[in-house]
C-alpha cells in the first residue's frame, strides 16, 4: 500500500513538472525554444541617469529589425525591458526575476558600473551569457576572463588614459582635474587619468573630487577646481551631474576645458539640457556620429524611422544597437541547434569583427575586445566634429596577460 502510494505521489510530482514547463514554454535548456530566444536588458529608463534608458530601446531596434527579416533560424527574439532606476539593488531584482521566471538565453547592455558589479556572479552562476554589457566598470586585469561575459565597451581605465592623453599632449594642459562620480564607473576613470598623468613630468592632477550619484549641488566640487587652477575637468558622471557641473561653474564664470566620457557624446541632447553650455565639450565616442553615412547606419536609421518612429536618432539610442549586434551575429553562426556553448564558440572566433563600431577580437583569453576610442567636440546647435580617429590606449595593462 506504502508502494502504491508513493509510485502515485512521484507520478504527480512529475506530471506537474511537465505541464509548468509546457506551460512556460521553456526547453531543456533555459532561455529558447522551438519559437522564440528571450533576451533582456536592464538599465535606466528613469531616475538620474534616465536619458541613458534610449540604450535598451535601441538594442529593441536591432531585435525588432531581425525579427522583421524572420528571425534567427525561425526563432523570432522576445525582448525584455526592465527599469532599474539607476539602482544597483533594483538591477539585481530585475535580473533575478528575469532569469529565475521568464528564462533568459542573454543579456545585452545594462547602463549602470555598479549593476554590472551587483549583477555579474549572479549571472556567471546561472550560465547566462552577457553579451555586450552597456558599461566598462571591471577590472582590466581581470583574469582569467568570465565564461559568459563579453566586452566590447572600451573600459574606463583605457577611455580617461587616451583622453588625458589628449588634453596634455595635444591641447598643451598643464593642470588637470578631475570630477567623478564615487562608485566603480567614476573610480575606474580615475584610475585611467592617474596612469596617464603618472608618464609626465611637466602635468599634474590637481583635483580629484569624488560626488555622489545622486547630488543635488556640486558648488564645493566646482570652487575647488576653480582654486586649484584645474585648465581642464574630466568629467566622468552622468548626464544629470554633468548638466549641474556644467551651470555650476557658468554661475561663478569658471570656463575649464571640459572633457568627458563617451556617455555624454549625444551631443544635441546634451547642448539641449545644458541650454547650449555643452557646446566647446570634447568627449570620446566608441560609434560614429549620427548623420554617418556608412550604409550599416543607413539601414537602421531607415529601420528605425518605420519600427521606432517615436524614438529620436542619436548616440545612446545606437550605442544600443551596437551592443547588441555581436550576440545576434554569434546567433546567427552558431545554426539551427542553438546552444550557449555554441554561442560562445562563435564569440570566440571574432577577430577584428565589426558592426557599426570599433573592430572586436574575442578569444577564449581575451573577452575585452576593444580599447579604443574616438575623440569628438560638440559644435554649434549639438554638432559633432571628430577631432581624432579610433585612438587605442598603449599602456592598456590587459593586454598583457
Amino acid at each position: 500500500m506504502n508502494f502504491r502510494r508513493a509510485f502515485c505521489f512521484s507520478a504527480i510530482v512529475l506530471m506537474v513538472c511537465f505541464f509548468v514547463t509546457a506551460g512556460n514554454g521553456y526547453s531543456a535548456e533555459p532561455g529558447f525554444d522551438d519559437h522564440e530566444i528571450r533576451i533582456a536588458q536592464f538599465g535606466p529608463q528613469t531616475g538620474p541617469a534616465a536619458t541613458w534608458g534610449a540604450v535598451a530601446r535601441g538594442g529593441k531596434l536591432l531585435f525588432d529589425l531581425v525579427n522583421e527579416e524572420g528571425g534567427i533560424h525561425g526563432r523570432k527574439i522576445k525582448y525584455f525591458i526592465r527599469d532599474d532606476h539607476y539602482s544597483p539593488t533594483q538591477a539585481m531584482s530585475a535580473v533575478r526575476e528575469l532569469v529565475d521566471r521568464q528564462g533568459i538565453f542573454a543579456f545585452t547592455g545594462g547602463v549602470s558600473g555598479a549593476g554590472l558589479h551587483a549583477v555579474k556572479d549572479y549571472l556567471e552562476r546561472n550560465k547566462v551569457l552577457w553579451v555586450v554589457p552597456g558599461t566598462a566598470a571591471l577590472n582590466p586585469v581581470e583574469y582569467p576572463p568570465s565564461l559568459y561575459r563579453f566586452h566590447s565597451y572600451p573600459l574606463f581605465q583605457d577611455e580617461a588614459s587616451v583622453m588625458t592623453k589628449y588634453a596634455v599632449e595635444e591641447l598643451g594642459i598643464k593642470k588637470v582635474g578631475f570630477l567623478y562620480q564615487n562608485d566603480v564607473f567614476g573610480k575606474a576613470g580615475l584610475s585611467g587619468c592617474k596612469q596617464r598623468i603618472a608618464t609626465y613630468k611637466d602635468a599634474a592632477l590637481v583635483a580629484e573630487l569624488p560626488v555622489e550619484p545622486t547630488s543635488a549641488d556640486l558648488s564645493s566640487q566646482i570652487l575647488r577646481l576653480r582654486n586649484a587652477g584645474a585648465q581642464t575637468v574630466l568629467m566622468w558622471v552622468s548626464p544629470s551631474l554633468a548638466v549641474m557641473a556644467l551651470k555650476t561653474a557658468a554661475s561663478v564664470d569658471y570656463k575649464p576645458q571640459w572633457i568627458a566620457f563617451n556617455g555624454l557624446s549625444d551631443y544635441p541632447l546634451m547642448y539641449k539640457i545644458t541650454d547650449g553650455l555643452f557646446e566647446g565639450v570634447i568627449t570620446s565616442a566608441f560609434i560614429p556620429t549620427p548623420d554617418s553615412t556608412d550604409p550599416l547606419m543607413l539601414k537602421y536609421k531607415a529601420a528605425a524611422k518605420r519600427l521606432a518612429p517615436e524614438e529620436r536618432w542619436g548616440i545612446l539610442f545606437i550605442a544600443g544597437i551596437s551592443f547588441a549586434e555581436p550576440l545576434v551575429e554569434a546567433m546567427k553562426r552558431a545554426g539551427r541547434d542553438l546552444s550557449t556553448e555554441k554561442v560562445i564558440n562563435e564569440l570566440n572566433k571574432f577577430d577584428n569583427w565589426k558592426g557599426i563600431g570599433a573592430p572586436i577580437t574575442w578569444n577564449k583569453d581575451q573577452r575585452q575586445g576593444t580599447d579604443a576610442v574616438q575623440i569628438m567636440r560638440c559644435g554649434p546647435g549639438g554638432s559633432h566634429k571628430v577631432l581624432k580617429d579610433w585612438t587605442a590606449n598603449e599602456l592598456a595593462t590587459w593586454k598583457k596577460k
